[in-house]
């Protein structure tokens, strides 16, 4: 992309865009000027509508991956080089509909017994007790957990917003326990630079050899024990706005796909099988 990759990129940060997503963006337009062999300011509409249908109908990726090349290539062509195109060339695929698969609380308490360590009981219990996702996981500091007040501040998490969790007690014994052996100080999981967060990448091959040696089935991830903890809250009878605040959601729409995984919501209701005389 050569100096329109710069300016792509001043343009997103203006916009306020998260870092990880302008990367994100710029690795898009970095393919699609693979694909075309010739300049980014070279590729028109044609280029790009034949892109896309590669895309769609040979790669067939998942449509959030498409839409986020089409949002990448908007900032790129109509607000970097100005291009006037027609807007139906933008259009996003519809949205895929699909429903988390949580861990029950048997699978949650093997999932923790199988960390290989204490800081790792710690990651996945922070990620469990107070449904953080990983990147807010790791960019807690000590001075985010208030014992007193027993609550953990999340700092500017997605949306670029602040926000309050609760603090479990049994959270707080294993944060004191890793505390003791580690003391970390600027950051609550500090890297192997102690100025930096840990990378995420650790935690994530962490969770899988976790899970292989709790037996679990299920796929598992950090978000998985995240829609855990916002399933089994609700089962336990939690309101569905707490439970949006707790997560951090903008909409309470987001927040309202658990009642469809929820097994209190689902038992709680008569088939007409069970009806008929």
């Amino acid at each position: 992309m050569g100096v329109h990759r710069d300016a792509m990129d001043r343009e997103m940060a203006r916009r306020g865009l998260a870092p990880r997503t302008r990367k994100t963006y710029l690795g898009h337009m970095t393919r699609l000027v693979r694909f075309c062999r010739k300049p980014a300011d070279d590729i028109d509409a044609d280029d790009f509508y034949a892109y896309l249908c590669h895309l769609a109908n040979e790669r067939r990726i998942s449509r959030s991956t498409f839409n986020q090349t089409v949002a990448a290539a908007k900032v790129f062509f109509k607000d970097v080089l100005k291009r006037d195109w027609d807007l139906k060339l933008f259009a996003y695929q519809a949205p895929e509909s699909r429903l988390p698969v949580p861990l029950n609380p048997s699978e949650v308490r093997a999932l923790l017994s199988a960390a290989p360590n204490i800081r790792d009981r710690a990651l996945l219990e922070t990620a469990y007790g107070a449904g953080l996702r990983l990147g807010e996981i790791l960019h807690l500091k000590p001075a985010d957990i208030d014992s007193q007040r027993m609550t953990i501040r999340v700092q500017q998490a997605k949306g670029r917003k602040d926000r309050y969790v609760m603090l479990s007690p049994a959270l707080l014994r294993t944060l004191r326990s890793y505390w003791r052996e580690y003391r970390p100080s600027e950051w609550l999981f500090p890297g192997s630079r102690p100025d930096k967060p840990l990378d995420p990448t650790a935690p994530q091959h962490m969770i899988t050899l976790a899970r292989a040696r709790a037996g679990i089935k299920k796929k598992v991830s950090f978000h998985t024990l995240r829609h855990s903890f916002a399933t089994h809250l609700l089962e336990n009878g939690t309101n569905v706005r707490k439970i949006q605040l707790l997560l951090g959601h903008g909409r309470i729409h987001t927040t309202e796909r658990y009642t469809h995984v929820a097994s209190n919501y689902l038992n709680l209701t008569t088939s007409p099988l069970d009806q008929l005389p």
